[in-house]
C-alpha cells in the first residue's frame, strides 16, 4: 500500500519538471497553429528577417556603413544607394543593416536583466506575502507610476550618454510589469496541492519558488517579455532621438531619425527608412506575442 511519504514524493517529482515540460510541449504542438495565423506569421518572419540580417550584416551591407563620401551627401534612392544617403554620404541601407545589430543588442541585455530580476522579485512576493509583499509592491508601484521614457531619461541623465547607460535605464524602467504578472501567478500557485505536498516534505522556500513556482510562471512571463520589447525598442529609439543613446557614428534608428529631421521636408528618405524600420519591427514583436500569448493560454 503507498505511503503518505510515497505519494508526496511522486507528486514532487513529478511537479519539478511539470512547467518546462508543459512549455515545451504547447511550443511544439502550437507551430502549426502559428504558421497557420497570418499575423502571428508575419510577425515571426519579420523577427527572424531582422535575427538574419543582424547576423550577416557585413555580408548583406552595400556600403561601409561609417564611411563618408561628402560628394555623394544627400542622394535619393539609386541603384547605388537602395535607400538614398545622408548628409555625410553615408548609405542609409548599410546603417539600417547595422543598427539592427544595435537594436538587437539592447532587446538582449534589456530582457536578460528584466526576466530574472522581475521574476525573482514577483514570485518572492507573491509566496511569503505580509511585510515582504508590500515592501517589494511599494517599490513597483513608484516605478510603474512614472512614465517609462521619462523615468529612463532620468536615468540617463544621471548615468551619463551612451549605449550601455541607455541599456541600464531600460532595464530599470521595464521589470515592475514582469513582477506585478509573477505575483499575481504565484499567488494562484502557493496554495496548489502540490505546493502543499511539497510543503509537507520539508523542501525550504528557495526550493519551492525556483523549483516549482517559477516554471509554472515562465510562460506567461515570457509572452509579456516578447510583447514588451516593442517597448524596449521605441524606448531606446526615443533615447538616441534626444541624444542619450547610442552616440555618433554609431547606426542607432533614433539617432538617424534625430540627424536626419533638419532635412526631412527636402529629403524625406532620411527619415523615413529608420522610422519604417523601428515601426515594422515593434510591430511584429507585439503580432509575435499576441501570438504567443494565445498559444500558450492553458485554456486554449
Amino acid at each position: 500500500m503507498m505511503t503518505n511519504s510515497t505519494m508526496a514524493s511522486s507528486a514532487t517529482s513529478k511537479s519539478t519538471s511539470a512547467g518546462m515540460v508543459m512549455l515545451l510541449q504547447m511550443l511544439v504542438h502550437g507551430s502549426k497553429r502559428i504558421i497557420r495565423n497570418p499575423l502571428t506569421a508575419a510577425g515571426l518572419f519579420v523577427v527572424m528577417l531582422l535575427l538574419i540580417v543582424a547576423m550577416f550584416a557585413p555580408w548583406i551591407a552595400t556600403h561601409n556603413p561609417l564611411a563618408q563620401e561628402l560628394s555623394n551627401s544627400l542622394q535619393p534612392p539609386s541603384s547605388e544607394h537602395w535607400f538614398g544617403t545622408d548628409e555625410f554620404g553615408r548609405d542609409i541601407f548599410s546603417r539600417l543593416v547595422y543598427g539592427s545589430r544595435i537594436t538587437l543588442y539592447i532587446i538582449t541585455l534589456v530582457t536578460v536583466i528584466v526576466g530574472p530580476i522581475g521574476l525573482a522579485i514577483g514570485t518572492i512576493s507573491g509566496y511569503f506575502g505580509g511585510v515582504i509583499d508590500t515592501i517589494f509592491m511599494r517599490i513597483t508601484d513608484i516605478f510603474i507610476s512614472f512614465p517609462g521614457l521619462v523615468l529612463a531619461l532620468a536615468f540617463v541623465a544621471a548615468l551619463g550618454p551612451g549605449l550601455e547607460h541607455a541599456v541600464i535605464a531600460i532595464a530599470l524602467t521595464s521589470w515592475p510589469p514582469i513582477a506585478r504578472l509573477a505575483r499575481a501567478e504565484t499567488l494562484q500557485l502557493r496554495k496548489a496541492d502540490y505546493i502543499v505536498a511539497v510543503q509537507l516534505q520539508g523542501a525550504s522556500s528557495t526550493r519551492i519558488i525556483f523549483r516549482h513556482i517559477v516554471p509554472m510562471c515562465l510562460s506567461s512571463v515570457i509572452v509579456r517579455l516578447t510583447m514588451n520589447m516593442a517597448g524596449i525598442i521605441l524606448t531606446a529609439a526615443g533615447l538616441g532621438f534626444l541624444g542619450l543613446g547610442a552616440q555618433a557614428p554609431l547606426p542607432e534608428w533614433g539617432a538617424m531619425i534625430s540627424t536626419g529631421r533638419s532635412y526631412m521636408l527636402e529629403h524625406w528618405w532620411l527619415v523615413a527608412a529608420p522610422g519604417a524600420a523601428i515601426m515594422l519591427v515593434s510591430l511584429a514583436f507585439n503580432l509575435l506575442g499576441d501570438g504567443l500569448r494565445d498559444l500558450l493560454d492553458p485554456r486554449n
